[in-house]
């Protein structure tokens, strides 16, 4: 039986009549044929999924199986709507180009589209660490990845700032660490980085529920999208020692645990086990294939005057601390891989060696993704000066992290150069776009980070290279924006190119 997941419900005209022209990402090709029509009711739809018809339509262009799972045929006419796929993968991803085309107007050009992705990983990043959101907010966001046929979303839990998922044999974690004493972290900052108990009237937070994160991961699948959390290690754990002191170092003198650090301490069997079983219960929680795991800006001044650390090196015959650091991502990579998952790391985990299946998430640039590909290692391209999401997106725009981000320099971004040899394409997963909430502890600022910069992301992932064309694409960002309003959500409202060089 087949089910239509409507992502969003809107009566929405921004234009006397739509067409494939319309949509994010651009199909591979369409053709308008002759007259007008509207989307039918679901009862009115012609679909055929496995047929042997769409086989053929697809045999000559090489597609990878992962490919023809995702591809389909649309055909509309005043006959109604007519839909090819191999899998119903490919029919959810059919009904979103309807979508788009309908949400524009619901006058349509009758078309004909043949269509699949160029890269099976096509991601999203939001940090709820920084800045909670609630699980409305979550799946305003996955809707909207729906319909731009983004398919991973990767749920950034854990960070200094707060512990966002809960884990029964640690309930400080969300009991405490999920609680401070400002909603702003800058605020929290100059506070003292204070932590309270969840039930003190002054705290200030949230924490997601194993309920809530059903709740979430069966939203994304019926979306098609998979949920990849990440939880973080070997830094950013500030939360973690908050409310489980014994994770950090020992002082030079051995006699107490240091305090006030972000850093747990990988020469200490206590973390080893406190990591195994929080990802035992994350296991449980999501059925993601990947698994992140961090990975990023650790800083090892502490393990090089641990005594712990110090011992754990001279027991495994490691040379330093960059070394240590990849001793404890490939034990837990071991550990990961044997529940038959996989990990992703930022592209720090290459320092010291980097572990045998790992992927890697270049975001340094792309040098730490091309030397991971070079060495056979699967790279999901991330880099800041195009996919950050919180830079800002003009001159005068309000709290960002980073430098000046338009939305063209997002949009030029192309994962495959010359950097890459032929046979070893096949390494690049694709892209991802992320938003870290430092400055964004608003939801509508959230989305304003956002949009219009994710559809350019989108575009890169599912778009075939010869489609993308930024002129037309900014005309549909444009169009978008307006659609954007009508559906309650906030974006970065474009104007003159002169002026904000979008």
């Amino acid at each position: 039986m087949i089910t239509l997941v409507a992502v969003l419900v809107t009566t929405t005209c921004v234009m006397a009549q739509s067409g494939p022209k319309d949509i994010i990402p651009a199909p591979f090709h369409y053709e308008v044929t002759k007259g007008t029509t509207s989307l039918p009711e679901a009862a009115d739809m012609d679909i055929r999924i496995g047929s042997k018809k769409f086989l053929s339509r697809i045999k000559g262009y090489g597609l990878e199986d992962w490919q023809v799972k995702s591809a389909y045929y649309l055909e509309l006419s005043p006959k109604g709507l007519h839909i090819e796929a191999a899998d119903y993968e490919g029919f959810f991803y059919a009904i979103q180009s309807a979508y788009m085309m309908r949400f524009v107007s619901p006058e349509i050009q009758c078309c004909r589209i043949l269509d699949w992705p160029r890269f099976r990983h096509r991601g999203m990043m939001l940090d709820v660490s920084r800045n909670f959101q609630p699980v409305e907010f979550v799946k305003r966001q996955l809707d909207m990845m729906a319909l731009l046929k983004m398919n991973k979303f990767h749920f950034h839990l854990v960070d200094h700032p707060g512990w966002r998922i809960q884990i029964d044999k640690y309930p400080l974690l969300t009991g405490f660490s999920a609680w401070r004493t400002k909603d702003d972290w800058e605020d929290w900052i100059k506070d003292g980085q204070r932590f309270l108990d969840r039930n003190d009237p002054a705290a200030r937070g949230g924490f997601y529920t194993k309920k809530d994160i059903a709740e979430i991961i069966a939203y994304a699948a019926d979306r098609q999208i998979e949920v990849i959390p990440e939880i973080e290690m070997p830094g950013h754990n500030y939360e973690s020692i908050a409310a489980y002191p014994f994770l950090s170092c020992m002082d030079p003198d051995g006699k107490d645990h240091l305090k006030g650090v972000h850093e747990l301490c990988p020469g200490n069997e206590q973390v080893y086990e406190f990591l195994e079983n929080v990802l035992t219960e994350v296991f449980e929680m999501f059925p993601s294939k990947y698994i992140h795991i961090g990975g990023d800006e650790a800083g090892k001044g502490n393990w090089a005057k641990c005594p712990v650390c110090q011992a754990k090196m001279k027991a495994e015959g490691l040379g330093n601390v960059e070394e240590l650091q990849s001793y404890l991502v490939k034990r837990m990579e071991k550990f990961v891989n044997d529940h038959g998952k996989t990990i992703i790391g930022w592209d720090e985990i290459l320092e010291g060696g980097l572990a045998p299946n790992a992927t890697v998430m270049s975001w340094r640039g792309t040098e730490g993704g091309h030397k991971a590909i070079e060495d056979g290692h699967d790279v999901i391209f991330s880099p800041t000066q195009c996919y950050y999401l919180d830079y800002h997106q003009a001159a005068d725009q309000y709290r960002a992290v980073g430098p000046y981000q338009p939305l063209k320099q997002t949009y030029s971004f192309e994962p495959i150069d010359e950097n890459i040899a032929p046979e070893n394409v096949h390494h690049v997963l694709g892209v991802q776009g992320n938003l870290w909430t430092e400055f964004v502890n608003q939801w509508w600022h959230a989305e304003t980070m956002l949009y219009p910069r994710l559809f350019a992301i989108a575009e890169t992932g599912w778009s075939q290279p010869q489609r993308k064309d930024y002129s037309s694409f900014r005309n549909r960002a444009v169009t978008w924006n307006k659609v954007l309003d009508y559906l309650g959500y906030n974006h970065y409202k474009l104007g003159p190119v002169e002026k904000d060089g979008n």
